[in-house]
């Protein structure tokens, strides 16, 4: 939490030292098989907890930035396989050679940003686990570009590992809310009209891209909020709507919305992201939670737990944590004594079964 300002009501919660405890707490209360974190950093702390607390653990991060991502399991249920980290900056989207190293990448936003991915076997199978995937995107519109990058980028990684049978649990900071373009994308629901707008006015070249572009503040604070951008030009490269949905051909299923719809069936107090939007009532992601980060000075839903079946499992969500309520958090996170992140934490609990072999 290194722009404490940010957090004008969060009291002494703003301290690492105050709020590390709580934090850890959480981790293990849950006692997860699998955990997957966002934005680690004081690693001398959280490495040794979690091994004392009976994980291993794969931990990634982009260049030279102090915290990243992890991927946590239990030492007596799992093994790891196989690991990737995927680079957003670097990664070619077209393999025409013809055509100029930055129209292959399509990047609007060098962002720093990743993506770790761990295939982990059951201890005591015979090559059977899970693909699992967390990240933390940007918030510029090239988060949907690094979204994308991501899903083709775990099928790919699955094929090659010659694990097709296995499930794929994504997870992370999406940074953006179910209405947005790149869920709908993920989750394979048609895009609105609103939607296809908003792709199209996404595609700005940021100054990291091209230094031509006037620089229009004098502070870039670390997700880059008032950074200068510039519209597109053919020769950027930025990529298609038909490209974008070729990258998206594997669509997700989300834990928490798939959990909420059906237990709204059964009770009442079930808040929602639909329940404080216009969202439609039709659309993939309207069960969502209502929040999964709430500051004093942004209240939204960014946070996800998807999963995508192999041709040989299927998966139920028999379970999930449900979210903190408004009043709960309503002095904006973190805060001493309810959470010690300004995110929730997200938890399901999935069956998978598996069809034998024909």
């Amino acid at each position: 939490m290194s722009h404490a300002y940010l957090f004008p009501t969060s009291g002494k919660a703003r301290k690492a030292t105050e709020r590390e405890r709580m934090i850890h707490d959480e981790l293990v209360f849950y006692d997860a098989d699998i955990m997957c974190l966002q934005e680690a950093d004081r690693q001398d702390k959280l490495f040794p907890f979690l091994q004392n607390a009976g994980y291993s653990y794969t931990y990634a991060a982009g260049p030279l930035k102090p915290h990243g991502c992890i991927v946590a399991y239990r030492q007596d249920m799992f093994r790891i396989v196989g690991e990737r980290v995927i680079q957003y900056d670097d990664v070619e989207v077209r393999e025409d050679t013809t055509i100029s190293p930055q129209a292959r990448i399509a990047s609007s936003h060098r962002t720093k940003n990743i993506g770790l991915l761990v295939a982990l076997e059951r201890v005591g199978t015979d090559r059977t686990g899970y693909i699992v995937a967390t990240t933390h995107l940007f918030w510029h519109p090239a988060g949907y570009r690094q979204a994308g990058l991501l899903l083709r980028g775990i099928i790919g990684w699955r094929d090659l590992m010659q694990l097709c049978d296995w499930p794929c649990i994504i997870t992370g900071d999406f940074n953006f809310s179910p209405e947005d373009p790149a869920y709908s994308l993920l989750v394979g629901d048609p895009l609105s009209t609103e939607q296809k707008h908003r792709l199209d006015i996404s595609r700005v070249v940021h100054v990291s891209i091209d230094p031509t572009v006037p620089s229009s503040s004098t502070m870039e604070l670390e997700e880059g909020e008032g950074d200068p951008d510039r519209l597109r030009r053919l020769s950027d490269g930025l990529l298609s709507d038909s490209e974008f949905l070729d990258l998206f051909r594997c669509p997700l299923r989300s834990a928490y919305d798939e959990g909420q719809r059906a237990r709204k069936d059964v009770v009442t107090d079930v808040a929602t992201f639909g329940d404080r939007t216009s969202f439609s009532a039709a659309r993939l992601g309207v069960n969502e939670p209502m929040w999964t980060s709430y500051t004093h000075y942004w209240k939204t839903t960014l946070d996800y737990i998807f999963f995508l079946d192999s041709p040989r499992t299927h998966t139920e969500v028999i379970g999930y944590l449900q979210p903190h309520l408004t009043e709960n958090v309503v002095q904006g996170l973190p805060q001493l004594r309810v959470c010690g992140s300004d995110h929730f934490s997200l938890c399901a609990e999935l069956k998978t079964s598996v069809s034998p072999c024909e």
